[in-house]
């Protein structure tokens, strides 16, 4: 195990030990009944997924960044199995990486989160928060999300687009002579 390695886990030992701490001192000082109801808003949160979030965003550019290099650079008959050994080590990176992210990301929520809750709201405040986090109605909401906001996207395009892509295609010279001036083309 290299030195940076051994550093960074004793690192998140030491923040997982504090925020286990935190977490435990917050939970002592809160009653069992208003801990549950924090509990019970928590789960519906999805905050757990905020770090893993964080770190799949840079990967998905480095990714992305890796395929504008393979695809001017590599020879045509190179470039999948490049690709391929590209999204691997990103997704193995992922993999290596996530658990101890979603540890992390756990033990922030419920460090700094949990205990905010606690403070802000009253018992029968979060019991109302938690009945609404969970309604059958709110779920139903959340699923047409995406078909919304896809709807939108749409119809902005088809309105905007003929203004807009003239335009973009533009800028898209302007940037493309730019960049090979640059680079002495």
């Amino acid at each position: 195990m290299s030195m940076s390695r051994s550093m960074s886990a004793m690192c998140m030992a030491i923040s997982m030990a504090f925020a286990g701490n935190a977490c435990a001192q917050a939970a002592a000082s809160v009653p069992a009944e208003k801990q549950a109801l924090v509990n019970r808003v928590l789960a519906k949160m999805a905050l757990d997924s905020v770090g893993l979030q964080m770190l799949q965003a840079p990967v998905a550019e480095m990714v992305r960044q890796s395929r504008v290099v393979v695809t001017s650079r590599v020879p045509a008959e190179k470039q999948d199995a490049v690709m391929k050994d590209v999204n691997a080590e990103a997704n193995a990176f992922l993999e290596k990486e996530a658990p101890a992210l979603r540890t992390s990301t756990q033990a922030v929520v419920q460090s700094s989160v949990a205990p905010l809750l606690a403070q802000k709201f009253s018992t029968e405040e979060l019991k109302q928060l938690a009945e609404i986090l969970e309604a059958p109605v709110l779920a139903k909401f959340e699923t047409l999300v995406p078909e919304m906001k896809k709807t939108v996207g749409d119809n902005v395009a088809k309105t905007n687009g003929p203004q807009i892509q003239p335009k973009m295609t533009e800028l898209q010279n302007r940037v493309g002579l730019r960049l090979r001036a640059a680079l002495g083309q």
